[in-house]
């Protein structure tokens, strides 16, 4: 029995693609600590720029956002403050994260937070079929149509990568 075959779990990430009404597959694999977006890509064998990561991030005021980045590319702080404007954008220390979020570090989905924070997303996941992106778990993945990330979470478009 493969991985794929294993009863996917039930997050607030999945109960709120359901509740939108939004299609996706669900893809769990076998999660190492601090393996990235690497470690998925390779696990579920698709590419690592359609994989895509969830990082919170804070503001100068410890505001917090969301930030949706291609696994292959690193965000540009210093751009993404320019763009949102504010004056400083920096990661969240994970326990901080994991208080905004609901989800551990290594698990966490943009739907169905704990908080609701304002999610910026790198304009060419877009131009993708289809993404990967964390369902709320570590080790388990949902695929779903970049267009849906736009109908349900409403992001502004930012091009931040590095």
């Amino acid at each position: 029995m493969s991985r794929q075959d294993i009863h996917a779990p039930e997050t607030p990430a999945t109960r709120f693609l359901r509740q939108h009404g939004i299609a996706f597959s669900s893809h769990l694999y076998a999660y190492e600590e601090h393996g990235g977006t690497s470690v998925s890509a390779r696990e579920l064998n698709v590419s690592e720029h359609a994989v895509i990561k969830t990082l919170v991030m804070e503001n100068e005021n410890a505001q917090p956002l969301i930030v949706l980045m291609h696994g292959d590319h690193k965000v540009s702080t210093k751009e993404l403050a320019r763009q949102i404007p504010c004056k400083h954008v920096e990661t969240c220390k994970p326990e901080t994260a994991n208080r905004h979020s609901g989800y551990l570090v290594g698990g966490t989905s943009p739907f169905g937070t704990r908080k609701k924070m304002p999610v910026y997303i790198e304009r060419t996941i877009l131009d993708l079929p289809l993404i990967y992106i964390n369902g709320g778990r570590r080790g388990f993945l949902v695929g779903i149509h970049p267009h849906d990330l736009m109908r349900v979470l409403q992001p502004k478009l930012v091009q931040v990568a590095n």
